[in-house]
């Protein structure tokens, strides 16, 4: 790394980060939450937004005796109004993010500042978590931990955007510029994280992820994930479809995957404008007939000139088999093809 590297790993090793930590009825919770910040080192300042606590987590919060720690007020409007309350007072240069009930890890802090400075174009950086207790961790969630936490470069991000959510919000640190350029946090009809995720990849901004594991990400049945209908799946759909399908509008598009993840994403794209013009699948009971009007064609009419694919398929393992097949043909993800779900 050349002298401008080193600059800049040395300028922001000297920027204050923000720690925005929203909280509501989260008293057993919080301490922990907030200690493991605080244990960082001296150059941060940790926001703790009250949400509309009904519990003691308020007189639990200023019970921490210590100068880096500020109290907002939300007035119980939702996190999204928390984060926005939070982001607004914040005094430094990267917001951190993190929640009540989880538990920040040691060295977070320094890795993901060392990423933004080294990279200009950075907009959020994760970190690897672990999800516990494992009593709470499902077959389907440990896939979905897994998934993310394999997801380190800017390209792998890229790449997987569409399929899902490819960081955990509470482990991101977030440049405040790039925030700020994509108008921070938003009241979407989708999971606010996933929407500015896609915002700041729509507008440039690169997501990453440091190789540290630092976040244990707690898991209950009380989550909003669970009970906000923002985060229902078939949200996400949504969501994915509205940000890719500026991407989809100059080229023909073909969808591998004639079955119920491709269906389901057809008609969220034909709301923006882009209709599948044929399917492709491998059911051979499938084959020869159509799926909202188009036709279901074979595999080896994959790759057609001037034909976008748009791969959604639901099967495990499948995606990774049809992007092997798709590359192996001389296809170009990104340019060619992209995987959603």
């Amino acid at each position: 790394m050349g002298r401008a590297g080193e600059g800049a790993v040395c300028y922001l090793s000297r920027v204050r980060v923000s720690v925005v930590l929203p909280y509501r009825d989260a008293a057993s919770t919080l301490a922990e939450a907030a200690r493991g910040v605080l244990a960082e080192d001296d150059d941060l300042e940790l926001l703790l937004v009250d949400d509309g606590s009904r519990d003691d987590g308020p007189t639990v919060a200023r019970a921490l005796d210590d100068p880096r720690v500020r109290h907002l007020d939300a007035e119980g409007q939702g996190l999204v109004a928390a984060l926005q309350r939070g982001v607004a007072a914040a005094r430094g240069e990267a917001i951190a993010r993190m929640d009540a009930d989880d538990v920040w890890l040691p060295g977070r802090l320094d890795a993901q500042r060392e990423a933004l400075a080294l990279a200009p174009r950075l907009g959020a950086v994760g970190c690897r978590v672990e999800a516990f207790p494992e009593a709470e961790i499902g077959e389907g969630l440990a896939r979905y931990v897994a998934w993310q936490n394999a997801l380190l470069t800017p390209a792998e991000h890229a790449r997987d955007l569409f399929v899902e959510a490819p960081l955990c919000h509470p482990s991101a640190m977030i440049r405040r510029a790039a925030l700020e350029a994509v108008g921070g946090y938003r009241d979407a009809p989708w999971a606010e994280d996933y929407d500015l995720w896609l915002r700041l990849d729509a507008a440039g901004w690169e997501l990453a992820k440091v190789s540290r594991v630092g976040l244990r990400w707690r898991h209950h049945g009380g989550r909003a994930s669970f009970s906000d209908p923002r985060y229902a799946p078939a949200r996400f759909v949504e969501a994915r479809a509205a940000f890719l399908a500026p991407r989809l509008r100059d080229r023909p598009v073909a969808m591998w995957g004639a079955g119920r993840t491709g269906r389901r994403l057809a008609a969220a794209l034909e709301a923006h404008g882009v209709r599948v013009g044929r399917w492709i699948d491998i059911d051979p009971n499938k084959i020869g007939g159509t799926r909202r009007g188009a036709p279901i064609d074979p595999p080896q009419s994959a790759g057609r000139p001037g034909e976008r694919l748009v791969v959604a398929v639901g099967a495990r393992g499948a995606r990774d088999e049809v992007r092997a097949r798709l590359i192996g043909l001389g296809l170009t993800e990104g340019a060619d093809f992209v995987c959603a779900a």
